[in-house]
């Protein structure tokens, strides 16, 4: 787009255009061909929320700053600002975002000030030098990427479209859990659930939402996923439960990528129940002769369409049993062979012979022949 450095706006009520800011007090809109640049700070006491056609942000020396008692609302948005867009009150975006120059930046420590995407508005443009740092939210009816990062790196987190119904908000935060700069609590990464082995020390994302969903977290080679995982079958999304105060396992439903960059999901959660997400790692191998494959996911695609446990056949006296989130048991079977594809089969299971609901199960599995039962977490995927 090119840049415009007129005003074609519809000025109702009363407003100020000095050298220094575009102060508004009164009612302004942007009417749909309409095109404004700002190239100065933008001060909203006024409504400056019902806009359509273009408005950018343009500064080739310095930053600009939005401020006000109001939050504006513009249609379609470009940024080039070569030292930064600084938000110190929300801004909306309802039609299309797009990154040109530099970042935008919102306090990091007043979780209501955001970059907005209203009605699954798209962006496009980001990189390591173009992203939200701070927060950003949105809301919508689609799947959703947050254009996210901190330290010029752009750590996108993403979430599934039920979360877009009510609000969901992030931010990505380049900084040790243990001496977060931005809360007011620590989140000890020694202190985590049985199932876990280690928590990530070098980074965490913050993710608001009381809608269920599944959360894609990124790495890159600043991550340090091998200090965790040699095998990202091992690899966990964790988050820190407000009410255990500690950490907790939020599954590996997938992943793509290798050690250096590449990305992973989470089972289904509720964002609000945690403070902050990040990387932890569970172990698989249960001894030098077992291994347990916790992912499963049952589509007939011939990868991992049944719950594997490697070894298993040299524990002929086995018994499994599987329970979902409510303690029921939906599956059991004495000498369990590499046979479970997700069908409910349970002794006590009311919809006996139906495909299970995606999701986290918990399985108990006794070896027998003196050997010591274990237990843990599977997710099925389809």
């Amino acid at each position: 787009m090119n840049k415009v450095t007129y005003l074609a706006v519809c000025f109702l009520i009363n407003t100020t255009f000095a050298q220094e800011a575009f102060h508004n007090f009164g009612n302004v809109q942007i009417h749909d061909q309409g095109k404004v640049g700002f190239h100065m700070d933008v001060i909203n006491d006024g409504t400056f929320d019902q806009n359509l056609g273009f408005t950018g942000f343009y500064n080739t020396q310095n930053n600009i700053t939005v401020s006000g008692s109001n939050r504006p609302v513009f249609y379609d948005v470009e940024i080039d600002v070569i030292d930064d867009l600084f938000l110190e009150v929300s801004l909306g975006v309802a039609n299309f975002q797009e990154f040109v120059n530099g970042r935008v930046q919102t306090p990091r420590d007043q979780v209501d000030v955001s970059l907005d995407y209203i009605n699954d508005a798209p962006y496009s443009g980001e990189s390591d030098s173009r992203y939200v740092d701070g927060y950003a939210s949105m809301t919508g009816a689609l799947d959703f990427t947050f254009p996210i990062g901190d330290d010029f790196r752009l750590r996108p987190m993403s979430v599934e479209s039920e979360a877009a119904i009510n609000t969901s908000k992030g931010a990505y935060f380049f900084e040790n859990p243990n001496t977060p700069n931005f809360f007011s609590g620590s989140f000890n990464t020694d202190n985590f659930e049985n199932l876990l082995y280690g928590v990530s020390r070098f980074e965490f994302w913050d993710l608001d939402g009381d809608t269920e969903t599944r959360v894609t977290l990124t790495w890159d080679d600043n991550s340090n996923i091998p200090t965790l995982v040699d095998n990202l079958e091992n690899l966990r999304v964790v988050g820190w439960d407000k009410t255990r105060n500690q950490w907790v396992n939020l599954g590996n439903t997938s992943f793509q990528g290798d050690l250096n960059s590449g990305n992973i999901t989470s089972d289904l959660i509720i964002p609000d129940n945690y403070e902050i997400l990040t990387f932890g790692s569970s172990e698989i191998l249960l001894d030098g002769d077992l291994e347990i494959f916790t992912g499963v996911s049952p589509n007939g695609d011939g990868e991992n369409d049944v719950f594997r446990i490697q070894g298993i056949d040299q524990f002929p006296d086995n018994e499994l049993s599987i329970f979902n989130r409510w303690g029921v048991e939906v599956y059991n079977k004495k000498g369990y062979d590499n046979s479970w594809g997700g069908i409910s089969e349970g002794r006590t299971t009311i919809a006996k012979g139906e495909e299970l609901p995606v999701g986290t199960y918990y399985y108990v599995l006794k070896l027998g022949s003196g050997q010591k039962d274990r237990a843990g977490y599977l997710y099925i995927t389809r």
